[in-house]
């Protein structure tokens, strides 16, 4: 590790996937705080499976916040102007109602009847939700 710092400028980053920005906010951020879905439980499971880790430490680790909040600041800012949005609107939203896609016009019916018919056909074995 210490040859691909020196060589590459690689660097360590705080949790899987946090290499980019937009990953970061989603992950550490909107989910946990808007909808109460901390990803890092899934990542800290398989870690612990590897014996990477101790559940003793997930838990704590899982306690803490994914990131800190002058980042946070700062990703928020940054990701409202990649979406076109003021702070405010972003805001707005974080705030708003959770919302899923039932709340919008979709095709969940058809793929569901076509689902059904498929795996009468036996073609189907997965489950779609």
């Amino acid at each position: 590790m210490h040859m691909m710092v020196e060589l590459f400028g690689w660097q360590r980053y705080a949790h899987k996937h946090y290499e980019s920005r937009f990953t970061r906010f989603f992950e550490g951020y909107w989910l946990p705080t808007k909808f109460g879905y901390d990803k890092r439980r899934a990542h800290f499971s398989s870690v612990i499976l590897t014996q990477q880790m101790t559940r003793e430490e997930a838990l704590r680790k899982i306690e803490q916040p994914a990131y800190d909040a002058e980042t946070i600041a700062g990703d928020f800012e940054y990701v409202a102007t990649k979406l076109d949005l003021s702070v405010r609107e972003l805001r707005d939203l974080m705030n708003g109602p959770n919302k899923t896609y039932r709340d919008y016009k979709n095709n969940m019916a058809f793929i569901a009847l076509g689902t059904k018919v498929l795996r009468l056909l036996g073609a189907q074995r997965g489950i779609i939700r």
